[in-house]
């Protein structure tokens, strides 16, 4: 299991982002790799930092983490594509760089290492029904992005001489500072453009098609966004390419409306059906459910099925579906009919005289008080 972001970096839930930025740091500073070489533990110890810093500090992420867990980034969304060992080192450093200042340099450089740029991500949106929500759902989709062109060659960037970064000391009245920024000729990546194939834009870049699988877990909700690593537009050199971003839409069931976890189902019977009871074929998410109604059922009355809902993202089982049933009462009826209800309009089986259990909740309420 996941061990709990949070935990990770020491702080409460009730960090703010100033609070997150100081405990990220005190812990990267901590298990650096310059100050660890060699040390595995320590490697691991400074990817999760990175993993939960990339989470925590990003407001929509940490709801959805506060909200759901690990399940909200995992399958194919998830730091780095299912956890943080997907993230190498020079991602991390691309992302977070500037939170180190100029004391460390880039993974296994000794404080001069190359900074890896990376590409820009790409967006989709993904439709998705009630039935592949609730089951999880493998999606194959086209996307268009760029990719380096067969052909194309890059040389050393000469203003950082491949660094990927430039160094500049300052004088201060605390001494000499030194500091390093991201390269502008050649945006972090240490190289620059020297052949480029007539097919390729300014970069060296071109549009590609290609199909990509995008495991989807069962749970997920409308707006929830996913991330396959490495699915983005690359970038010239060697880069890193970007993300590719799954915005989940769920689409509207025809029968079932959906709560969180839950489920509910409209069930209409005639008067006659629940003076008699009967057995119903109800519309459930995995196909049809036959549920017993007793004689003398009440319209207003929920029945709840256990585990007919939706599974929860966090692995916590299934939520519930239910019924609720509505008696329909007719609206004309023939002479034979209206003289049967005249006939018995005072007798006292058709004379409301609910059960406690029968009553509304303004009438529950009012017993609870009396």
């Amino acid at each position: 299991m996941k061990k709990d972001f949070y935990e990770i970096l020491g702080i409460s839930k009730n960090a703010d982002a100033a609070e997150i930025k100081k405990a990220y740091r005190k812990q990267a500073i901590a298990h650096h790799p310059d100050k660890n070489p060699g040390d595995k533990s320590a490697e691991e110890k400074f990817k999760l930092a990175a993993e939960a810093y990339e989470v925590l500090s990003d407001p929509q992420k940490k709801a959805k983490y506060d909200q759901y867990g690990h399940q909200a980034f995992d399958g194919s969304g998830g730091f780095g594509g299912g956890g943080h060992g997907g993230m190498n080192m020079d991602d991390i450093f691309s992302q977070f760089g500037d939170i180190f200042g100029g004391g460390f340099g880039g993974f296994g450089g000794g404080g001069g290492g190359v900074r890896r740029a990376k590409g820009s991500n790409l967006r989709i949106k993904v439709k998705l029904t009630l039935e592949e929500i609730a089951n999880g759902v493998e999606k194959k989709v086209k996307v268009k992005r760029k990719v380096q062109a067969p052909g194309v060659t890059y040389k050393t960037c000469s203003t950082c001489n491949g660094q990927g970064q430039v160094m500049r000391v300052t004088n201060t009245i605390l001494g000499r500072m030194q500091s390093a920024s991201t390269c502008p000729t050649c945006s972090g990546s240490g190289q620059i453009l020297d052949k480029r194939p007539s097919e390729a834009d300014s970069q060296g870049m071109i549009l590609e098609d290609e199909t990509v699988s995008i495991k989807i877990p069962a749970g997920v909700v409308d707006g929830m966004q996913l991330k396959v690593s490495n699915k983005g537009n690359d970038a010239p050199g060697n880069s890193i390419p970007g993300d590719l971003i799954v915005a989940i839409e769920e689409l509207e069931h025809e029968f079932l409306k959906r709560e969180g976890e839950n489920l509910h189902y409209d069930l209409y019977i005639s008067f006659a059906e629940a003076v008699l009871g009967i057995s119903k074929d109800i519309e459930a998410i995995n196909g049809k459910v036959r549920i017993k109604l007793e004689e003398g059922i009440q319209s207003g009355k929920i029945l709840r099925l256990k585990g007919k809902g939706i599974a929860s993202i966090n692995g916590y089982g299934n939520g519930d579906l239910l019924v609720h049933v509505n008696v329909w009462t007719p609206k004309t009826l023939n002479k034979e009919q209206k003289q049967f209800f005249e006939k018995n309009i005072s007798d006292d089986n058709f004379i409301p005289n609910p059960e406690k259990s029968d009553k509304s909740f303004f009438e529950k309420v009012k017993d609870m008080f009396s």
